[in-house]
């Protein structure tokens, strides 16, 4: 998980392309705290935690 959200500014980017619905505070991560940040994406996206690992690979295979 941690290796998915490391890849921080273009990563973020891409997600809120993706997701207009997304603001910074919504992708901010702390590290540790990879839970907190999930549930945060699952609200606002309404998408499982895997649904949303699966968009970040995506991402970062197609970008990265």
């Amino acid at each position: 998980t941690t290796e998915l959200i490391g890849n921080g500014n273009i990563l973020k980017g891409k997600l809120k392309q993706q997701y207009a619905q997304l603001t910074d505070d919504d992708l901010t991560y702390v590290e540790g705290a990879e839970d907190e940040l999930f549930g945060r994406l699952q609200v606002k996206l309404g998408k499982t935690k895997q649904e949303i690992l699966d968009s970040v690979k995506t991402i970062i295979d197609t970008t990265l």
